[in-house]
This record gives C-alpha cells, structure tokens and sequence, in this order.
C-alpha cells in the first residue's frame, strides 16, 4: 500500500514510451483535473542521452574536476563494467515543469545531489538511485553547476590559528578584524538609551516630511513614522551614539547636522512598486535563487540588495497576505495519491506463439524458463545486453529491422536506467541529433552518451583480429556464410548469436585443427619481371580519314556536353571530346554522323585483344 502511494516531493519514474526509457521526475503538485483525473505538475530531470555531445563533453570534464578536488582514487580503481553503469546513474536538473497524467506512474527513485564525501560506488550498490550536480536548460542549452552544493569537505572547514602565549605579539593585520561597533557596558542606562532611540525617530519622522520623494511615497504621518521607526534608523541612532563617545549631548547633534535632518532608508523604501511586484514574481519562480532573480529580473540591482529586500519583505503584511493564500491552495489540492501497479503487457514483449523471422547468424535452439514459466521458442538470437540465451520473456528493442532482443533483467534495466548493463565497443560513438541511429552494415548504435560521432572517418586504419575471432569463423562457417555475406555486404551479422554458438561449439573442435588450403603467392621480384618482359603493346594511331568529303550537307551530332555529377564511372573518366564524340587528335570541329556509324562497325568486327586495348584508353 505504502509503495503505491505517491506524494509531493516524492522522486519517479513515468512511462510516456513503451520502448523509451522511464522519465525521472519529481512531484511538485498533485491536482484533480474537471473530468476527475488526476494530474501531477512535476520538476524535470534529463539524462546524459537526453542531452548534446557538446555539453556531455562539458559534464565529463566537469567530473574530472570534481574528482581531483575529492582527491578520492575510487573511480580510477572501478573496473570498466562500473564506470559504464555509473553514467547511467547521472542525472542533470532543470527548472523545467510539466503536467504529466498520475496514472503513467511507474514506481519511486531517489535522486540527491552529488556529495563528495559520498562514496560514488554505493549508488550502484542501492537499486533506482542517482545523483545530480549541474542544471540542464532545455531552452538555453546550457549546462551549469548547482548553485545549492552542500559545502562538506576540508576546504570548507575555517583554520584556527594557535592560541598567542604571553608577551606574544599578534603578526595579524588588525584593521581587517572585526571592529568593535556597540559597548553594552557604557555608562549610560537603559531608560536614556531608549529616550535617545525615541529622539531618532522623531528626527527621522521629519527629514521624510521635509524631503519630496519621500512625502509622495509616504504621504500619511502614519506611513512617515512608520517608515522611520525601521531597523535602519535605529542602526543609525546607536552607531552614532557609539561613535560620539555614548556622549548625549553630541549624539543628539549629530542627528541633526548643519543642513538639515539625517534620512536614512532601507530597501523597503527604495524599490519602487514595480520592483516589488517584479520580485514577487521572480521569487514565484525560482524561490530562493537569488542570483537567478537578478540576471532574469532585476539586473540593476545588487546581490545584497535583493537579500536584504527579501527578509525585509517578510516582515510585511503582504508577505503574510501571501502566505496565508499558499496555505487555503494547498489545503484544497491532493496531498497524495495511490497509483496501483500497471500489470497490462509491453507492447515490445515478444510472443511465445510468434516466431519471428531469423537473420544471419541465429540458430533454433529452444530457450528454457525458470521454473513453472511458459519456455520461450527458439528465436536463437542472445541477449543485446549480456548476451545471454535463456530468459523467462524477451522484448524486442532497437530498429525493427534488426530484430534485437533483450532479456527480462536487461529490459527493466535499459528502462529504468536508459542503457545497457554492459559496455561495448559502439558505446564511445553516439550519433548526432540529425544521424541515423545505425551504422554503415545496418546495427544499431549503442552509446552511453561520449561525445563522439559515430561516423566513419577518412583515416587509414589496420583491423586486426584476435585468434578466438578467427577459429569462430571456422567452427561456424555454416552459419556465418562469407561467400553468402560477400555477395551481400549490407545484410546484417548476428555476432552475438554467433558468439554464443562459437562458446558451444568450442569444447567439441577436434584436437588437430583442419588443414588450411594452401595457397602458393609468387614473389615480388619475379611479378616485376614479368610485367618488364611483357610491356604493355603501343597504341596504334588513328588513321586519318580523307578531307575530299563534304560535310556542309550532312547532319551534325549535338555539341551538348555531357555533365557527370555523379560517382566517377567510366564515363567520368573521359575527356570532354569523348563526352561528345570527338577525337581527341582531331580540331573541335563537328564530327559526321555517318563517320561515327561507320566507327562502330569497324569496333563490332574487332578482335578481342584490341577491344582489351581500347578499356585500357578508357581507364
């Protein structure tokens, strides 16, 4: 019952894809719409696929800064699997809200905030945990530290000095101490002290009278004095009583100086209404964060400035006002809602009825269950993830095309956590926004969110195989087909079924290994002298034809050229006079018709060998 019941405050997860990866998202608001749903306004949270190569390479780099200044060799020392499962663990905050419907609920997650004194290992030793530390702006698409960082640690913790021995001097700066501002053992008592308050007041009651500004804003006696009677005339009034010496007689003349009263205002008095109601607003939004509401709202005023506004607007009627209105809504909205469990079946799960159809590299072997659960046929393909072959229920996952498949653990993991448990050579490539999420052979790409393309590049590169690689090509020579797969370059390669069957059929190779076919390659010096005793044969020249011809009468071939934008073919090797049916010997005069006609006969009856020569002009 407790684990069904959902609060505000509450971290979960939501399903809006049956394929996608959970949503994390934090409650803020739970409310019943008109037609009796009810609608959660929840706080987002993304996840490192959610986000641009550019700012994970920002995220990475920042966690290298963070484990330097942690000074901790934990993620050094993790091995490669927990490295790779640990990024499924991070998490990156937004102010981004959004109404989500309460029924696509699908459990409770914790989500905290990165604590360096928190060992990184434990939020994999704790099921549906992750942590946070810098804020995602969907809008903006920026990446920011968190700004409520809990500051533990020792460059957080003050230095206390020795204590100084006697008749020790103290080396210390003095003017940059403390400066000692009231003496509570002065002579005077507390009756006159509060008389000289009294006299403040009074004083400051009648500088606003005097001063225009201050007449309009305050234009009741009420509103004069009570703008007087703040904490800022009182500061004044026993600063100065202090710095006269607690001297009566000299403080109450300091109060009024030679040309005229002294005024002193606070925050309160020196926003504006519109700045009031430009705070409010801001304070609405983001809380607390007062660097936010200066660089959003109120970039002319200072840091110091809003902080002092803040407490200062709390002691106001408005802020109570205010108060008591946050009060009666939250009292008419839902404090908590129970979901049930959603037991209807994944569109993704795969039939134990349906036998989809095999790609290269799958067998047919039957799949067992645990106990008492429906066996699985034999769809031959293994787990994408762990690259397991029996499973209790598959779920097909990737493009449709490729027919990939996960088992029961990998598929609550690939949704709760947006990854694969273990890492793979495609996991450093992730593909841009705008590429297609398959390779040049038509797999899927699976990445863990490194910002590098998955593109092929222009470099030269050497693929070397490693031994268990080629005895699988031999012990599974019937399933993997090379001459078939040679014909066929783009058809996909199961090799994960093939490396299950090569596991199996390992134990059982003969202990002779079967003799390869030997093949006899002549040497280099001897091919060279070959090619020197036999040069290739001089191209005749073409034989020039007779000028007594008259070609005004006849038709000529069009002068179009012919434009090859395409791949360089045949064609694309040719000069321009060929394009257009000229000679390259001849000038750029047009060719007779009759003349061409005749040329293609004459290469009709052709021998062989001069048909040979005539490919190699062309090359």
């Amino acid at each position: 019952m407790a684990a069904n019941m959902y609060r505000v405050g509450d971290y979960v997860y939501f399903e809006n894809s049956s394929s996608n990866p959970l949503l994390i998202r934090r409650i803020e608001e739970l409310n019943k719409t008109a037609n009796g749903n009810v609608e959660a306004k929840v706080v987002c949270f993304y996840r490192r696929r959610d986000i641009s190569s550019t700012l994970i390479a920002l995220a990475d780099k920042h966690a290298r800064e963070l484990e330097e200044e942690m000074e901790n060799p934990e993620m050094a020392d993790l091995p490669e699997k927990q490295k790779h499962q640990l990024r499924h663990r991070e998490l990156f905050l937004s102010r981004q809200l959004e109404s989500l419907p309460a029924t696509h609920i699908r459990g409770k997650c914790c989500v905290t905030l990165l604590n360096e004194t928190e060992a990184l290992k434990s939020y994999l030793d704790r099921e549906d945990a992750f942590f946070y530390s810098l804020v995602y702006d969907p809008q903006q698409k920026t990446l920011l530290a968190d700004k409520g960082e809990i500051r533990v640690g020792n460059k957080y913790q003050a230095d206390i000095t020795d204590l100084l021995k006697e008749d020790e001097e103290d080396g210390r700066d003095l003017e940059k101490l403390e400066e000692k501002i009231w003496d509570p053992n002065s002579s005077l008592t507390e009756k006159q002290i509060d008389q000289f308050l009294v006299v403040a007041r009074s004083v400051g009651t009648f500088a606003r009278a005097l001063d225009c500004s201050s007449s309009v804003r305050q234009p009741s006696l009420h509103m004069s004095a009570a703008a007087a009677s703040r904490d800022i005339t009182l500061f004044h009034a026993m600063d100065t009583l202090h710095a006269t010496g607690y001297d009566m007689t000299r403080a109450i003349a300091a109060l009024v100086p030679q040309g005229g009263p002294v005024l002193c205002r606070d925050e309160m008095e020196e926003w504006s209404a519109s700045e009031a109601n430009l705070f409010e607003e801001a304070l609405e939004k983001y809380g607390k964060d007062f660097t936010d509401i200066q660089q959003d709202f109120l970039p002319w005023k200072s840091l110091t400035s809003i902080i002092e506004y803040y407490y200062m607007w709390k002691t106001t009627d408005r802020y109570v006002q205010q108060k008591r209105l946050k009060a009666a809504e939250a009292e008419s909205k839902l404090k908590q809602v129970y979901i049930p469990n959603y037991n209807k079946p994944n569109p993704n799960q795969l039939s134990n009825n349906v036998k989809p159809a095999l790609v290269n590299g799958a067998a047919g072997a039957g799949v067992p269950g645990p106990p008492g659960s429906v066996p699985t046929p034999g769809l031959g393909r293994a787990c994408e993830s762990c690259y397991t072959s029996s499973s209790y229920q598959w779920y097909s996952w990737g493009p449709p095309n490729m027919q990939c498949r996960l088992c029961a653990s990998c598929w609550t993991y690939w949704k709760k956590y947006g990854g694969l448990k273990m890492p793979t050579r495609l996991d450093g490539e992730r593909p841009g926004p705008n590429r297609n999420n398959m390779s040049p052979h038509g797999l899927p790409l699976r990445h863990s969110g490194s910002p590098k393309f998955a593109v092929k590049t222009r470099q030269a590169f050497y693929l070397q195989t490693t031994g268990l690689t080629r005895m699988a090509r031999r012990l599974c020579h019937d399933i993997i087909r090379p001459r078939y797969l040679a014909r066929h370059p783009y058809l996909p390669v199961n090799t994960a079924a093939i490396k299950a069957e090569c596991a199996l059929r390992l134990p059982d190779r003969p202990a002779k290994p079967l003799p390869l076919k030997p093949v006899e390659r002549k040497p280099l010096e001897s091919v060279v002298r070959y090619l020197e005793a036999h040069p290739r044969p001089i191209k005749p020249d073409p034989p020039i034809r007779g000028g007594s011809i008259s070609t005004g009468s006849l038709t000529p071939i069009k002068s179009t050229p012919i434009l090859n934008n395409g791949s360089p073919t045949i064609l694309g090797k040719r000069t321009y006079e060929q394009h257009n049916g000229l000679d390259g010997t001849k000038s750029k005069a047009l060719t007779p018709q009759w003349d061409i006609m005749a040329k293609r006969v004459s290469d009709a009856a052709r021998p062989s060998a001069s048909l040979q020569d005539e490919v190699h002009e062309l090359d």
